[in-house]
């Protein structure tokens, strides 16, 4: 995983606009999304089920996951 513009350690391949409305909800560490809802991070402008597909396979191979 490589850092997304700027900040964190986000996965780059959920793209700017992604990283850019998560960073907007004030989350810019993969940890930081551990539990959150996906319903909850897809209603955020930019967040589509590409981003959130990657986000869950960063998460499970931290051994962590999101909220169903």
């Amino acid at each position: 995983m490589s850092a997304g513009p700027g900040e964190g350690d986000l996965p780059a391949g959920i793209g700017r606009p992604a990283h850019r409305a998560l960073a907007a909800a004030g989350y810019t560490r993969l940890d930081q999304l551990a539990g959150r809802s996906a319903r909850e991070l897809l209603k955020l402008h930019g967040m589509g089920p590409k981003a959130l597909g990657l986000i869950r396979i960063a998460l499970a191979e931290r051994g962590q996951s999101l909220e169903d």
